[in-house]
């Protein structure tokens, strides 16, 4: 039987919303304030602590790649495929939709849903997925393509195709 715990906290892109479930992270949500009051803790665990203190890391840049364990068996085996793909994205690159389409052998249009999909958006990062012509499409955090663009812009000072 599944125990999902919660834990919420602030970050410079605002507050998040952290699901862990047998000792993995699933999912991360942006937390709204229309929805603040079905986010709360409930029965915190020492990895959604972790990973707190993993992305506050991210943010005061002294961490690039997350380590954290993960658990995204929801999605279908392609939008995992994608979930993994987007995983190498090292901190500071970008790959394009078709980018990731040629590695797994897909369309870019499929890919585009599975990162529209993606359940732990900043630790897989689908911010770094960019459209064919570099420009930024959708994004499914809290304040979309600004948020993308402020991810981005965080880690500008490496930014460039991987």
């Amino acid at each position: 039987m599944s125990v999902a715990r919660h834990h919420n906290f602030a970050s410079p892109i605002g507050r998040i919303h952290l699901t862990e479930e047998n000792g993995f992270i699933t999912r991360l949500t942006w937390v709204s304030r229309e929805t603040s009051g079905d986010y709360s803790d409930s029965e915190t665990s020492p990895v959604l602590l972790e990973a707190e203190r993993q992305i506050h890391a991210y943010f005061d840049k002294n961490l690039k790649n997350f380590e954290l364990p993960l658990a995204y068996d929801r999605g279908s085996a392609f939008e995992q495929s994608v979930w993994d793909a987007m995983k190498e994205i090292p901190f500071g690159k970008v790959l394009t939709y078709g980018d990731i389409a040629e590695r797994i052998g897909g369309v870019a249009r499929a890919v585009g849903g599975a990162c529209g999909a993606n359940p732990i958006p900043l630790i897989i990062p689908c911010h770094r997925v960019v459209g064919s012509d570099g420009k930024l499409t959708g994004f499914s955090g809290d304040g979309g393509i600004a948020t993308k663009q402020r991810l981005l812009d965080h880690e500008s000072d490496q930014l460039s195709l991987f």
